[in-house]
């Protein structure tokens, strides 16, 4: 490795947390033995990783850039097929960071579940209070069943088995909220607020169908918690990095990273605490034939009333 030049190496050493980067690349050993527990990249995107000539060609590179107050960006491909490039984020998200990573619909504003002080860093970055409730975007059906009390599957008294179907819509662009269980952290549903989700300990779950955002997560030993990336006085989600890291750099951003420009198109919201899976939000994701509307809810229970 290259000698690092004392004066560069004592600039570092000074930097406070956010702005500290390592002088030198920051790589995660993918191909290490992956301890108990902990999940695999998916094969297809390992076999990317191995392939990839630019890994070597560029070993000795800086592959970001950083801004004037210290905001780390990567701009990697939107396949994904670089995303070795992002091994700095994952030191920084395990370190307590918060920053913006691209979704399989907006870019989220993300950070470490297990780290109370990065979520509140991450509620005042965003402008929003302690009442408003945060989602995670997680690496498999097994941290849903963690964090929350999981799907119905079905009954013999004729409950439907939703847990099946939903296992056909996912990975995807859908955000399911079922009931948090205790492993969920406190910080992100507080009571004493109006909203009803976070009244009845209710949180939203993600696996996003998006190579970046995937890479991310199955390098990460927990999920993340995450919520949209808005204009600051508009209930408008901003679709362009650049312009995200020009707004949000100022409060605190600590790292973006830059898949491309994304389109106004959300993920589709599906409240599976109730009778049926009801559909709240209509984005990206299709109204599949086991979804239902609020009104069609509201139908179906006045007719069960009646048949009573």
């Amino acid at each position: 490795m290259a000698a690092v030049d004392p004066a560069t190496a004592a600039s570092f050493s000074r930097l406070s947390f956010r702005r500290a980067v390592c002088p030198s690349p920051l790589r995660l050993p993918l191909s290490r033995a992956v301890a108990p527990g902990r999940l695999r990249a998916s094969s297809t995107v390992v076999a990317l990783h191995k392939r990839n000539p630019k890994r070597l060609k560029y070993a000795a590179e800086r592959q970001f850039t950083r801004g004037d107050t210290g905001m780390l960006r990567v701009q990697v491909e939107p396949s994904g097929e670089d995303f070795w490039k992002m091994d700095p984020i994952i030191d920084l998200i395990n370190r307590g960071a918060v920053g913006v990573i691209p979704t399989d619909t907006v870019y989220s504003i993300v950070c470490d579940l297990s780290n109370n002080e990065s979520i509140d860093r991450l509620r005042r970055v965003k402008g929003i209070g302690d009442s408003k409730p945060l989602s995670i975007l997680c690496r498999s059906l097994r941290d849903i069943d963690t964090y929350t009390t999981g799907f119905p599957r079905g009954t013999n008294q004729g409950q439907a088995n939703i847990f099946r179907a939903v296992k056909r819509a996912i990975p995807g662009p859908y955000t399911f909220i079922l009931p948090a269980t205790k492993q969920f952290p406190k910080q992100c549903i507080k009571h004493g607020s109006s909203t009803r989700y976070a009244k009845r300990r209710q949180v939203g779950v993600r696996i996003p169908d998006d190579p970046i955002c995937q890479a991310i997560l199955q390098n990460l030993d927990e999920p993340l918690i995450c919520t949209s990336v808005k204009y600051l006085s508009e209930d408008e989600w901003i679709l362009d990095p650049v312009i995200i890291a020009d707004l949000y750099e100022p409060l605190g951003l600590d790292f973006i990273v830059d898949g491309g420009p994304r389109i106004a198109d959300p993920s589709t919201v599906v409240d599976m605490t109730g009778t049926s899976p009801t559909v709240i939000r209509q984005g990206k994701g299709p109204k599949l034939d086991w979804m239902v509307t609020k009104g069609e809810e509201e139908a179906q229970s006045m007719y069960a009333l009646k048949g009573a």
